[in-house]
């Protein structure tokens, strides 16, 4: 057995897991397998992945782990894959390892915009979101909303990159928790509102959680206690894609920025050099 760290800018896949009809992670992999020269009917023997992030959700520390050959190291299997999606380190693993049971602690970071933040008012959300609570108000699913979290930020110039760990997740209960967070944050509700929020009674009504948008939401950690090795040919390749991917994200945002000049001052540009 071998485990695998798989990073991913998720906002092209309709989450990791298969599903029909729709293009997710988790098919990427597998067409990657098969055409490395891999032969299984429906997924490798032992295949388990870490996590089921949800559509638009990127990681940096998913991690899938199977019976894979010696030569299957992260270089030969991104070989195989789009540009947005790169295995870049292994370790291998006793034969009963599985990537969901035997995580120890995840975590997830949401890029929140967030220009302005109170400290202050920061640390008590923090700390009435931390915790062992029951977050069924915050969950998509039923069954497994008790969880012992721990919320922690630290401002990244216009963003509060929102740290979030606990030992598994319930469906978008990171996504819901950053939209209270970002309520109570500019004051649209009171620090009370987390109170009622991890109630035992249910929200009614316009007072449900909403998710806040998937795409900020990254997988950065899970801990098996175990020491993954990087490659360095496959950090290459993943460090050149993703500069790619920047400096194109970079280019659209000047234009929008440039659309958005426009507008504000419409007029003639003759030379196109002023919006």
């Amino acid at each position: 057995m071998r485990a695998y760290r798989v990073a991913y800018d998720g906002r092209a896949f309709y989450g990791f897991q298969r599903q029909p009809d729709v293009s997710t992670v988790e098919d990427v992999l597998l067409e990657g397998l098969a055409d490395v020269g891999l032969e299984f009917e429906e997924t490798p023997a032992g295949w388990a992945a870490a996590g089921r992030t949800d559509a638009g959700v990127s990681a940096l520390a998913q991690t899938v782990a199977f019976e894979a050959p010696d030569w299957l190291t992260p270089r030969p299997f991104t070989a195989h894959l789009p540009t947005d999606v790169h295995v870049w380190a292994s370790t291998p693993v006793p034969d009963d390892f599985h990537a969901i049971h035997d995580a120890n602690r995840r975590e997830y970071t949401y890029f929140l915009h967030a220009p302005h933040a109170d400290p202050e008012r920061i640390d008590d959300i923090e700390a009435r979101l931390s915790g062992e609570h029951d977050f069924h108000n915050l969950a998509a699913e039923e069954t497994g909303t008790v969880r012992d979290l721990s919320v922690t930020s630290t401002q990244d110039g216009v963003f509060r990159r929102i740290r979030v760990q606990a030992d598994g997740f319930p469906r978008q209960l990171v996504r819901r928790l950053v939209a209270v967070y970002d309520r109570v944050r500019t004051g649209a509700a009171s620090l009370s509102f987390i109170d009622r929020v991890l109630s035992p009674e249910p929200l009614p009504g316009p007072n449900g959680i909403q998710p806040a948008p998937a795409y900020p939401l990254v997988l950065t950690a899970v801990d098996y206690g175990l020491t993954f090795e990087a490659e360095q040919a496959a950090v290459d390749m993943a460090e050149e894609a993703f500069a790619d991917r920047t400096l194109q994200a970079r280019t659209r945002a000047e234009v929008t920025t440039r659309l958005k000049r426009g507008v504000m001052e419409p007029g003639p540009h003759p030379t196109g050099d002023n919006p």
